[in-house]
């Protein structure tokens, strides 16, 4: 009898690889609930937005969802998603308070971001860069003019730095999301806006005439952006990275950055193609 126990036992943990380990933290809770929240930005093309039907998109959405998918390999089970708009100001109380489990949008790794989340490896890379209309004639000269930035945000830090160091005498205007500063700039409120380069991208590509809007070059910030997930989650950022590797070391990546990025560029740029070797972590 006890040699028949035993062999039921065995039998069922190698059916259900997932139980013979206990799970913990944000594993151990989404598969108690079912459920995986993802938090996102509703205004940051290509990255993250909402279509026309108010299905969360973007390339970071993407991401996120071969995340799910590894999840659900994990604990042996399927995940619903639940899908949970934030703001840059919010989001990452969001995380640390479990309104979401996963941020997927346009988030800099930063050190100081470390003392509120943890990181995935880095998923692109981009930097601060201006969006005008064409024809404003504005070519970094940008004394006695309005930038907008969205407060919070990398982009807004760095610039300030800049502004200082140049000692322009431009006006910044604080703003509280990228629809907003969009907006702002179309209504001729603001001389320029600025943002991560590849948002800025997205921006007028989804705008009704794109041909309305000029992108300036140069970018002033170096923006290596990650996926952020709660702090000393070990288990759960495992599991991320190791779907992230997965897309970069299969080249799958290539098929999602074409979907929302090759329209504006067909040929990934030498950063992202160094990225896709960087992140090609084997098992």
């Amino acid at each position: 009898m006890r040699n028949v126990l035993l062999a039921i036992l065995m039998v069922a943990l190698f059916l259900n690889p997932a139980s013979a380990e206990e799970l913990t933290g944000t594993l151990q809770q989404i598969q108690k609930s079912g459920k995986i929240k993802i938090g996102y930005r509703t205004s940051l093309p290509p990255m993250s937005s909402i279509k026309k039907n108010s299905t969360p998109e973007g390339y970071s959405i993407d991401l996120c969802q071969r995340i799910v998918a590894g999840v659900e390999k994990k604990i042996g089970s399927d995940v619903s998603i639940e899908y949970v708009p934030v703001t840059a100001e919010e989001r990452f109380d969001a995380l640390s308070g479990n309104k979401i489990d996963i941020l997927c949008g346009a988030t800099t790794n930063t050190l100081s971001r470390r003392e509120l989340v943890d990181f995935t490896q880095i998923t692109f890379l981009t930097g601060g860069a201006y969006l005008t209309l064409k024809g404003s004639k504005i070519k970094n000269n940008f004394d006695g003019k309005k930038i907008g930035v969205v407060k919070g945000t990398t982009t807004a830090v760095g610039l300030k730095e800049l502004f200082q160091e140049a000692e322009v005498t431009a006006e910044i205007v604080l703003l509280n999301e990228t629809a907003e500063g969009f907006n702002a700039l179309k209504e001729g409120t603001i001389d320029a806006f600025s943002a991560d380069q590849v948002v800025l991208i997205g921006l007028a590509l989804s705008a009704d005439d794109p041909g309305l809007f000029s992108i300036l070059p140069d970018m002033f910030t170096f923006e290596p952006i990650a996926l952020a997930v709660r702090r000393n989650d070990a288990d759960f950022r495992l599991v991320a990275d190791r779907e992230l590797s997965r897309l970069f070391r299969t080249k799958e990546i290539q098929k999602i950055y074409d979907r929302w990025l090759g329209e504006f560029s067909p040929e990934m740029p030498p950063a992202f193609n160094a990225l896709i070797k960087f992140n090609s972590i084997s098992e």
